[in-house]
């Protein structure tokens, strides 16, 4: 025995003295840090990290079996779904293991705000964490459009949209985002390599350099009122502290950390085994416009500003927003790196706090339970109100149908009934005229899609006629005052 023993450790000493790894992890592993940080405010970073590596055992497993193209990739998770022995638990535990992980690293970043743990000299530490918040954003949303279901196409139509407003280059960006002018096989690809190569590889190496900064500058010492952070005096006073009163992290300070990591897996698999994978819904089919997009949890508060937002505010807010954001959180660290950290003593950064988790999880509540038009039940249990028929022509009537067949009280009132995303239509004949109308139905605009290749021409004189009835109480019909002008004018000159 003790042969085998001398063995093993001349094994270990030959491999170790090549490779110089264990005694580096070991010493990190055992790092002395201040004792009033062994705390439960403290283990989100770690749970972040476990989750992480979930994320990736759980990815890898699925792409084993997942089929990236336009045309394979819904009936591959179908067949993961049914098929494939516990297939369905394992797209659960993705799915879910995402949305832990975002709230996760969204309080670890709210936590380190609110303990002024991004001050000197862990700036660089924060703004690499705002960046892998990103990352984790963005892993959300392509493993969303990888499912590639009925959701799935027009939710990423919606965020082309967006993308495309974009001053100067954003019919570039749309092309880039696509692979092409159209969703097709060559997005799927794209967003095939960004959610499985270039978004995991980057977050990988962002949380390495994250906590080998984290290692670097030692944990972040609990804030007490008064007591300041001075680039001249903070690293002595830190290292005085650790001395003073310093615990091996390993294991004083890393049960805690276990434990709650431990706990989110957990949680994470019983919400696998109850609730299931999401989705996929139906096929993906651009001709079958009756559906209601819907984000994957994290995005709800994102679906339900957008909803409330007046259009004219809806490309501003969609440009400019973000890059504020962004920039106000990479600048935190810059213009406050100094000073107060305790939150007793810093109310502006409480009162921003709160009013960021407030928000979002109003919106994420109106996400998650406020029938946003269109609504699916406007068209196909409710008839076109008989008011609205009477003293029509055939032409007129056939206009009618076509309003009722292609679903367009999703979004627009008639005799208050239907969606409510669109203006109603009751007096649409006042507010437009014919030119404008047709214009509208067959191109498009605002929040409406373009119904050009959707309706063929007889459907839209049709449409177009029995909108044109539709004027209130006999109100006049809507008039383009530039071609009366240019009619007036004409007049003159032949009378001349």
């Amino acid at each position: 025995m003790g042969e085998l023993k001398q063995n093993v450790w001349k094994l270990y000493r030959w491999v170790e003295s090549r490779l110089g790894l264990i005694e580096p992890m070991t010493e990190a592993a055992t790092h002395p840090t201040p004792e009033n940080n062994v705390s439960w405010m403290y283990v989100f970073g770690s749970a972040a990290t476990v989750l992480l590596l979930l994320q990736v055992v759980t990815g890898v497993l699925l792409g084993l079996v997942y089929n990236p193209t336009a045309k394979d990739a819904w009936d591959s998770l179908q067949f993961i779904n049914h098929n494939l022995s516990l297939g369905w638990y394992l797209r659960a535990l993705h799915g879910w293991g995402s949305d832990f992980m975002v709230v996760i690293v969204l309080i670890h970043l709210i936590q380190v705000f609110l303990f002024g743990a991004y001050k000197f000299p862990r700036e660089l530490t924060w703004i690499v964490g705002v960046f892998l918040l990103l990352l984790t954003l963005g892993m959300a949303f392509t493993g969303q459009v990888l499912r590639f279901d009925q959701d799935a196409y027009w939710g990423l139509g919606i965020g082309a949209s967006l993308v495309s407003r974009v001053p100067w280059i954003g019919a570039p960006l749309v092309h880039i985002m696509l692979g092409g002018p159209i969703i097709g096989g060559a997005t799927l690809s794209r967003f095939f390599a960004l959610h499985v190569f270039i978004i995991p590889g980057t977050l990988l190496l962002g949380t390495g350099v994250h906590i080998w900064m984290v290692l670097r500058h030692g944990v972040s010492d609990w804030p007490m009122p008064g007591r300041l952070v001075s680039k001249d005096t903070y690293i002595s006073e830190y290292h005085e502290l650790t001395e003073r009163t310093g615990v091996p992290f390993v294991p004083d300070g890393a049960w805690k950390d276990a434990v709650f990591a431990a706990t989110m897996i957990l949680a994470v698999m019983a919400c696998a085994f109850f609730f299931g994978p999401i989705g996929p819904s139906g096929v993906p089919d651009p001709t079958i416009i009756q559906t209601v997009p819907k984000p994957d949890y994290p995005f709800y508060w994102l679906y339900s500003v957008l909803a409330f937002l007046p259009p004219a505010l809806e490309t501003p807010l969609i440009l400019i927003a973000p890059v504020l954001i962004i920039a106000g959180l990479l600048l935190v660290p810059i213009v406050a790196s100094e000073g107060e950290r305790h939150w007793s003593r810093r109310p502006v950064a409480v009162l921003t706090v709160t009013i960021v988790v407030v928000a979002l999880g109003i919106f994420t509540q109106l996400g998650s339970t406020t029938p946003w038009s269109p609504k699916m039940e406007a068209w196909s249990s409710d008839p076109i109100p008989e008011q609205y028929l009477k003293n029509r022509s055939p032409l007129e009537h056939q206009g009618a149908l076509v309003l009722q067949n292609k679903q367009c009280r999703n979004c627009h009132m008639l005799g208050g009934s239907g969606g409510e995303r669109g203006p109603a239509l009751d007096t649409i004949a006042t507010r437009m005229t014919e030119d404008q109308i047709i214009r509208q139905v067959l191109q498009g605009g605002g929040n409406m899609p373009a119904y050009g290749n959707a309706l063929t021409p007889p459907e839209t004189k049709a449409l177009v006629q029995f909108l044109l009835t539709l004027k209130g109480n006999n109100v006049p019909l809507a008039e383009d005052a530039s071609r009366k002008l240019a009619e007036a004018e004409s007049t003159d000159r032949k009378s001349q």
